[in-house]
Parts: C-alpha cells; structure tokens; sequence
C-alpha cells in the first residue's frame, strides 16, 4: 500500500479517469491519459502519473491512485476490509499476476521517452544548423531536405533532435505506404480488434518532430496527410475522433529527388509527386555531400570509436572519393562513392585491419567493371599519384574512347 500527496488537479484528473473507464480503474496507460485529456478540454497532461513512482510491473501501464492518494494493484473495497498483512500478500498475488499476464497488449503503448541517443562523433555541418533552428523555434514549418544516397539527410534530423531533447518518430515510406500506415488502424491482438496509433498520430500527439523518410518513394495515398502538413487537426473517422498537433510538432520529409521522379533511372522507385502536396512543405533543403576537410573529421572518427587512427589511409580515402565523384558529375562514370560508403569502409578495416579487402568488399555492390576500375584508382592514389595527374590521365583515357572510361 502507498500514498501520494494529492492536489485539486490530481484529483480532477483521477476522477475523470474513473469516469471514463469506471470506479474499479486502478491503473492507466498513456493512451487512454490520452482519452481522458480528449474528453476534458483544458485538463493538462498529468506528468505526475507517469512517474517513476506510479510505474507497474507491465511496460507502459502507470498506477492510478484514489483521491486520498492511495494506490496498489487491488480493488479499494476489497483492500479496506484486510489487514496490512493480508493487504501486503494480496498485492503480491496481483503484482505476479500482471507480470505473467500476455505481453502482447505492449505492442499497443508507447515507449517512455521517443528522445534519440546522439550519435557518437557525429559532425555537424552543412544543414545541420537550418534544421536545428527550424526545431528550437517551436514553430510549424515543415521541410523538404533532398539530396544524393548516403549524404547524412536522415542522420542529420536525428541527430538535431538528440541534441535538442526533441522525441523523433520516423515513418520510413514505400509505393505501398496507405494511411492504415501512417494515421493508424485497427490490429488483431488476443483475438481482440484493438485500435493502434500510426507513426503521425504518435509524433501530433506528444508533439514530437516526424520525419518521413524517402518520402519520394511514395504513392498518391500519401495525400492523406494533406492537413497534417498544413498545422491543421485531424479528424479519424475510424474511431470518431478528432487529433490535434501537441505543440512543437513538426515534419520533416528527406527524399534522394525534389518529388519530380529520376530521369536517369538512379533512383528506380522514386514518383512524380502532387504538385499540392509539395506545396505544404515551405522549404526545401539541397543536401550535398560534406567537404573533404568535413569528410575527414567523420571518416577520423569512426576509427576512433574502435580504437584506430590511420590518417594517411583516410586521406587517401578522401581523394580517391572526391576523383570518383568529380567524374561522375563529368559524366564519366555511373556510379558513386557515398560519404555513407566511405564510413562502410572504415567499418570493414576496423573489423579486417585490411585496407585493399575493405575497399574491395564495400565497391563489391557495383559492376565489375566499374569495381575493377574503382579499385585501379585507390592503388594510384595509394602510391601517392596527384590527384591532377589522375584526373589528367582519366580525361585523356575519355578522349580516347567515349563510351568507356578506365581508371
């Protein structure tokens, strides 16, 4: 048996809780705190509820005291008739109970805290600054970052909100994305139709910034969130309720294209996005790859975190991704080195203590030909060959032959 101190809105809340779910309730989820708040316009979120206090043995599931601040697991008339012993014994019963209860009701709560970890030795630049502002501010305003694969769109976002104490919901999108996905739906728990928040209702209702990743993968279905983007409510016809944005609530979309499809045929999957639909997002954001002397600090530390330090090795990784990628913007080259693929490498040398099997492992996804032809280059830049003399030799190999360029 414990008690609480209790105050005018402590108790409000208890009693409109009871209310809702009846005089027997002695425990609460965050969902249905969610429901009371609905039902009782004005009452604020009772953070004290949540409390490490209050918490019960079941993930997501917080102790509801009486109005005299009373609570356990046990029903109160039974409890007033017990002594302390027997209270003590009833209350050990129930606790066990409740631990060996189906655990599949915790797929329906939310988790404490949507807060990120930071990302360990993370480097901030480019965009990073834009996004951060955008967040602290507080205010509504979506954004559109777009940019090549593996330029740190999405870790950016992230890590803006690991920094910023800010809970992050990502909603990763495919063609097959539909609004059961995103604003929720009903889901078949226990033999049981129960229904389940989707990644936006989530991020509206705690006020958390939701990103939606790849969001050019997407069909015409994603223009269910036509008022999500624009601050508006939203009403969910499924449970006949009406979602209102928490405050601080934002959206961020990060796309490899401006929602306009890919002509070459890099981005297979990408669509032609509603032109309305672009319109909700004020900005857009062009992310490019990160400076070599940006790319290095990166590359430095991810070596860091297992303990290694080789600079020559990611000096010459730094040059031989920035030939590779001023070719392929020459048009002489299909493929491209990712800062994302650069870090993959790292990965691979940290676990082989192998530069070339590194190298060769993390190029292994493209052609051969364009493999054998990325591998020829790092033994250039490895010997110590300039970069203008290999750009030199790249040129004059394109003039010789056009339609083929070998490294």
């Amino acid at each position: 048996m414990k008690v609480v101190k209790m105050n005018a809105k402590r108790i409000a809340f208890v009693n409109a809780a009871r209310m809702l779910f009846g005089e027997s309730k002695d425990s609460i989820t965050r969902p249905e705190i969610q429901a009371v708040l609905e039902e009782n316009e004005g009452m604020t979120f009772p953070q004290w509820v949540v409390g490490q206090q209050f918490r019960t043995e079941t993930r997501g599931m917080y102790h509801l005291p009486l109005e005299n601040g009373r609570f356990d697991l046990i029903d109160p008339e039974v409890s007033n008739t017990l002594s302390a012993a027997d209270s003590a014994k009833v209350y050990e019963v129930a606790a066990t109970s409740v631990a060996m209860a189906p655990k599949a009701i915790e797929v329906l709560e939310e988790q404490e805290s949507y807060v990120p970890e930071k990302f360990v030795g993370y480097v901030t630049w480019g965009n990073y600054n834009v996004v951060r502002d955008v967040v602290k501010s507080g205010i509504f305003y979506p954004i559109f970052i777009t940019g090549m694969s593996g330029n740190g769109k999405t870790l950016m976002v992230k890590e803006v909100a690991a920094r910023t104490k800010r809970e992050f919901v990502r909603a990763n999108i495919t063609i097959e994305t539909d609004e059961d996905d995103l604003i929720g739906g009903f889901r078949l728990i226990n033999g049981e139709t129960v229904w389940h928040d989707g990644p936006v209702l989530m991020a509206m209702k705690r006020g958390a910034i939701l990103l939606l990743d790849e969001i050019d993968l997407a069909s015409n279905k994603i223009m269910c969130l036509q008022p999500i983007l624009e601050g508006s409510s939203i009403y969910v016809k499924k449970i006949g309720k009406w979602v209102h944005p928490t405050p601080g609530f934002n959206v961020i979309a990060t796309a490899n294209t401006k929602g306009q499809g890919s002509d070459d045929g890099r981005f297979i999957g990408t669509n032609v996005m509603n032109e309305s639909f672009l319109e909700r997002f004020p900005v857009t954001i062009e992310q490019t790859y990160p400076t070599n002397k940006i790319e290095e600090k990166i590359l430095v530390n991810e070596l860091a975190k297992n303990d290694k330090v080789d600079g020559e090795f990611v000096g010459n990784l730094i040059k031989w991704a920035d030939v590779i990628r001023k070719t392929f913007a020459d048009g002489g080259v299909d493929e491209i080195i990712s800062t994302r693929r650069l870090v993959h490498i790292i990965g691979a040398y940290s676990i082989f203590d192998n530069k070339m099997k590194a190298i060769e492992m993390c190029v292994a996804r493209f052609d051969s030909e364009t493999k054998d032809s990325f591998l020829d280059l790092y033994t250039k830049v490895d010997a110590g060959v300039s970069v203008d003399d290999i750009m030199s030799e790249s040129t004059e190999t394109e003039e010789d032959d056009e339609e083929e360029i070998d490294f």
